[in-house]
């Protein structure tokens, strides 16, 4: 598979994709950031999604499920500073009433815009203030603004989250770009937040899902910042086939299969070395478990274990924390001939070997986790099983994000 990573490519780096983003004022901002976007297609998209699992999840989940149903869309409307989740049905027919004015003023047909919203969780969404932002959006719809878009979907995330991939088939070249947010409330299943992924190659709906629910796996459902499910994650992948190039062979389709699973994974560690109050992306990667599941579970075990977070945040190389973790999992785990290695750019240090602990320098381990990333490696010696997780560090700044977060 050949493919390249267009420097400063984002959401609308394929063909036929426009976007736009205003400020409402729906959270008011000194910095006037944008806080409403646009994402547009020029011509019919086929759409995938995946949704959150969280059963008490916002009103733009509740509708996207049913528009998904039809695997045909051409826009999302997006709004940061409120969820409109808990807002029953008056929440509903917010999300619907945006949905529908966008629909208008695009020209489109019902149901062919999605919504999405992250924020506060409980208040009624200031529909006035979104609508509004659709109207100004609208007019000024333009592939330049990928990247504004991706600053209005922010909330806690320090930095806009966007890449983009060009990749050859046997057709001809086709692109693929996303834009993401997500800082906090990050655990599968999904641990996206909102994640928007669009190509100008044409795929019908049914391979789309098929693609976007692996690479799902592979990517969003083993990222974790801080064990919170979102009510509102969401992750699309829209095709509009502006491109002209069909994906005709099986290689092919193993092709682009695998450049939507390296686009996710990009988007999900981006996401983890954002996260609230971090200083550190971290990296598990178990091998030689019994299962693929068991790998996973392990993995994400470890990740997520906010005692290691901590000693990671205090450059502790405690690694009795993450065989802890490891056993606990839930996995099948042989911890009598485990091995584990930290290691960083500044080296690597195996603390455990065979089933014991190693006589390793602890200076050399301060120095190793001194580094941003930061990558855990564990081996059990028990089958073929293998999966990687993505995760942070815990720190001080996290309790000051979720202190006062409504304010």
């Amino acid at each position: 598979m050949k493919y390249r990573l267009i420097e400063g490519g984002g959401v609308t780096a394929p063909k036929g994709w426009l976007a736009g983003a205003v400020y409402t004022a729906i959270k008011k901002r000194e910095n006037r950031k944008p806080d409403v976007a646009v994402l547009y297609s020029e011509q019919p998209a086929s759409c995938a999604a995946c949704f959150t699992t969280n059963k008490f999840c916002a009103a733009p989940v509740i509708l996207g499920r049913e528009i998904l149903k039809k695997g045909k869309a051409r826009a999302v409307v997006i709004n940061s500073g409120n969820a409109n989740a808990a807002t029953g049905e008056q929440g509903i027919q917010d999300a619907k009433a945006v949905q529908a004015l966008a629909e208008e003023l695009l020209g489109l047909g019902k149901d062919e815009v999605f919504v999405s919203s992250t924020g506060v969780i409980g208040q009624r969404l200031p529909v006035e203030k979104v609508m509004d932002g659709v109207r100004q959006i609208v007019p000024m719809l333009s592939a330049d603004k990928g990247s504004d878009a991706a600053w209005a979907i922010m909330t806690t995330d320090l930095v806009r989250k966007e890449c983009a991939y060009e990749l050859e088939l046997s057709g001809g070249t086709i692109r693929i770009g996303a834009m993401c947010k997500g800082s906090g409330m990050i655990h599968p299943n999904m641990a996206t937040l909102l994640s928007y992924v669009t190509t100008d190659a044409k795929v019908e709906a049914d391979e789309l899902q098929k693609m976007l629910s692996a690479a799902c796996d592979k990517s969003f459902n083993m990222l974790t910042v801080d064990g919170d499910t979102s009510t509102n994650d969401s992750l699309f992948l829209m095709a509009n086939g502006a491109s002209g190039v069909e994906l005709k062979t099986e290689e092919d389709k193993e092709a682009f299969a695998k450049i939507v699973e390296v686009i996710c994974v990009d988007m999900a560690r981006r996401i983890a070395a954002d996260g609230e109050g971090a200083t550190h992306l971290l990296e598990v990667e178990a091998y030689e478990l019994p299962t693929e599941h068991d790998a996973r579970l392990v993995a994400r075990s470890i990740a997520g274990s906010n005692l290691f977070k901590c000693a990671v945040f205090g450059r502790d190389a405690n690694w009795g924390r993450i065989m802890a973790a490891a056993g606990y999992s839930g996995a099948d785990v042989d911890p009598t001939h485990a091995d584990c290695i930290i290691r960083s750019a500044a080296g690597e240090v195996q603390v455990m070997e065979d089933g014991f602990g190693t006589d390793f320098s602890e200076e050399l381990a301060k120095k190793v986790l001194t580094e941003h990333d930061i990558t855990v490696v564990v081996r059990f010696h028990q089958g073929e099983g293998s999966a990687k997780a993505f995760g942070c560090d815990l720190t001080y700044d996290y309790v000051k994000i979720n202190g006062d977060y409504r304010s």
